[in-house]
Parts: structure tokens; C-alpha cells; sequence
């Protein structure tokens, strides 16, 4: 797979970052690395699974060595995405000058909602976001070997310096003793806006955020839309929505997961399948690797980040998105979309109907009605306990 980059701008202004694709895992846990080995002030990562093994070795000793020529350095890990993670882990690290705290210790009757951003911080000069973790499955080509990934390399401006501020907010709640998750919720929904971008998060909470907000009005008003997403599970109003930019005779292209480390979710994304291809809606399935890239692109605005179009990102789980209004860097975007598409299978609808038995349809609904109605109702009854 080729590697693409978005030009960078001549001069990166405050509100002009420069953008660069990260469109494999090798490419992206590299950059990282490097960027990691550069610092000179301070390091801020974020992410939701950290594993033990070559990978997360290699963090590791690259934190602690940016600790000993005296970088600051931060860390904050999911409890339950990284429950394999012994506490002892960090000891080295902590042992070196880092402050390393779990983001919501698991507990009963506060497990669901879980901190899924995924972001690197170095000396508020370069950010990086996308869908990757710290484990060895994400290195590789995507194709050949490792997980199908993507992520977002910005350097300079105002965009950088609030990806930071966003981590601080969540690390110093996180590490303030007071009542859980009701400490996250003011940032949950927060908006940093530029010329060019628009950095969204959100949480759990009973209101639509800005996330869904902006992402609604982009898909009504869009000609074109290209989504590459590890889990689809778009919520009754974004699936009307995609269906009727087909209505009026505008094109939507789906690359879904062939290949999934949550079978529940594939089977949950598959029941929609009937609805949306008889809509006229583009279903793909890449087929060589686990795909666990999330890039949604309509006409000239692309998103890029740690959220995929299901409902646990959109109502739950604590997520963030940079939304890129930039016609080249949406062009080298449609690039990576057309690259993943020659590992796709398409979905033929007639194939499809004949496809599905009994016990096929079966399960797909069993998954659906658990994750868009029953984990739904889980996470709103333990906020409610929490409040």
C-alpha cells in the first residue's frame, strides 16, 4: 500500500495546521515512536488498548528515556480496554518521573463508559489522532499483515494546542478524588474551531452533542459521501439521512468490516445491510486484514479520529473527531479510499437476499437489539446512578 501524503501548507499559521495521512499501522506506531524520541518539554498520550509485547515495550522505553533527558511526560489508559495491562507495568515508567493514571477504574455500576479517544502530544508542536493502539496487531501493512488502520499526523497552530488542553482536562479529572464521570461530563461536549477545523468531542450524556450535530448537517447537505468504519451502527436519524442523499441522487460508498475483532458488531452492522442497499447505498467489505480504520469524507470535508458510526461512539463512549474542511486534504483522503476499495468485496443486493438463512438473520438481529437498545439502556441506568 503507497503512502500518500496531504501537501503541506508553505506557512503553518494558527489557523493553518499541516496535515499529514498516516495510512498503515506500521507508518502511524513509527511516526509516533519518532515524535516520542523528539521531544523536549512534554508528551501526552492518550489511548484505549495498551498491551504488553514488542510494541508496548518499545513505548515504554521511549517514555522513559524521554523522562530521563527531563520531558513531562503523561499518560492515560482505559481501565477496560487495556484490563490485560498489569498496574505493575507502569512502575519503570512512574519510577522514571511520568504520571500514568486509568481512566475509570473498572467498578460495578460504572463499567460502560470508557474513554475510546486515542491521541500523542509532543511539546504542543505535533498531535497525532486515528484509530490506532498501542499493541503489536497494528503493525503492518494492513494488507499483508496487521490490522487495516489510519491516522492523522498535525503539526503547528491553535488545532495542536487544543487536542493538549483536551487532554489535561481529562487527566487532571481523572486524578482529582471526586465523584466519577460526573467530573467529565462539562468536557465532554466541548468545540475548537478554526479557519479550516473543527475539533469535536463527545460523551455520555442525554443530549446529542456537537459531533452528531455537525455530522448530520455535513451528510444533509453532502453529493458524495465515502465512509471506511471498523463498527457501523449508525443511529435511526444518520441512517435516514445517508439514505436520502441516494434519494436525491447523490452517492454513498460503505467500506465495513469483512473481517472484525467483534463479531457482534458485524453481525449488528450486517442487519442493516437490506435497508441500505435497497436504498441504493454502496456496501464493501474489505476482506484481506481486521479493518479498524474510521474516515468519513462528504464532497470536501473529511473526519478524522478515534470515532467509528455506532452508537456506543456516538451516545456513550468518550470520543473526538477533527473535522477537515480542505479540498486537498480531502482529495488525498478519497486516495486512501480508492486504495482500500481493491481489497473489497462488494455486497451484490440480490446475492445478499439469497444469502441470508434463518439462523443467519437470527443472530444479526440478536446483536442489533443488544447493542442499539439493550448496551444503550445499561449506560443511561448506571449515569443516572451516577449523578
Amino acid at each position: 500500500m503507497a503512502t500518500a501524503l496531504a501537501p503541506k501548507p508553505s506557512v503553518v499559521t494558527e489557523d493553518q495546521p499541516a496535515f499529514r495521512w498516516l495510512r498503515t499501522g506500521d507508518e502511524a506506531l513509527e511516526s509516533l515512536l519518532s515524535a516520542i524520541d523528539q521531544a523536549r518539554e512534554s508528551i501526552r498520550l492518550e489511548t484505549y488498548i495498551y498491551r504488553t509485547g514488542q510494541t508496548g515495550e518499545r513505548f515504554r522505553a521511549a517514555l522513559i528515556s524521554a523522562c530521563d533527558r527531563g520531558v513531562k511526560v503523561r499518560v492515560m489508559i482505559d481501565a477496560l480496554g487495556s484490563f490485560s495491562l498489569p498496574e505493575t507495568f507502569w512502575t519503570p515508567l512512574r519510577d522514571a518521573g511520568a504520571q500514568c493514571t486509568w481512566f475509570n477504574p473498572l467498578a460495578l455500576g460504572r463499567w460502560s463508559y470508557r474513554d475510546h479517544r486515542k491521541m500523542l502530544v509532543c511539546d504542543d508542536a505535533v498531535a497525532f489522532i486515528g484509530g490506532f493502539n498501542i499493541a503489536d496487531e497494528y503493525h503492518g501493512d494492513g494488507v499483508t499483515h496487521g490490522w487495516r488502520d489510519l491516522g492523522l499526523e498535525i503539526r503547528g497552530s491553535r488545532l495542536v494546542r487544543a487536542l493538549a488542553q483536551s487532554f489535561d482536562a481529562f487527566f487532571d479529572r481523572a486524578v482529582v478524588k471526586h465523584k466519577r464521570l460526573q467530573r467529565f461530563r462539562k468536557a465532554s461536549h466541548e468545540v475548537s474551531t478554526g479557519e479550516t477545523w473543527q475539533l469535536l468531542m463527545s460523551g455520555p450524556g442525554r443530549y446529542h452533542g456537537p459531533l452528531q450535530r455537525v455530522l448530520k448537517q455535513d451528510l444533509a447537505n453532502a453529493r458524495s459521501v465515502k465512509i471506511i468504519c471498523a463498527y457501523f451502527l449508525p443511529t435511526w436519524r444518520l441512517r435516514k439521512v445517508l439514505t436520502r442523499i441516494c434519494k436525491r441522487g447523490g452517492r454513498v460508498q460503505l467500506i465495513l468490516a469483512g473481517k472484525s475483532d467483534v463479531a457482534m458488531s458485524q453481525l449488528a452492522s450486517r442487519r442493516l445491510y437490506g435497508q441500505f442497499l435497497r436504498s441504493g447505498v454502496e456496501i464493501y467489505e474489505y476482506e484481506p486484514q481486521i479493518l479498524h480504520a474510521k474516515l468519513f469524507i462528504m464532497d470536501d470535508v473529511v473526519y478524522a479520529g478515534s470515532a467509528n458510526l455506532d452508537v456506543r461512539s456516538l451516545k456513550i463512549n468518550y470520543e473526538l473527531l477533527v473535522r477537515i474542511s480542505d479540498r486537498e486534504v480531502a482529495e488525498r483522503a478519497r486516495d486512501i479510499f480508492e486504495d482500500d476499495l481493491k481489497y473489497c468485496r462488494k455486497i451484490d443486493p440480490a446475492t445478499w437476499r439469497k444469502s441470508r438463512n434463518l439462523w443467519s438473520k437470527l443472530k444479526e438481529r440478536w446483536a442489533y437489539f443488544f447493542l442499539a437498545r439493550v448496551d444503550p439502556y445499561l449506560a443511561r441506568q448506571q449515569l443516572r446512578l451516577l449523578r
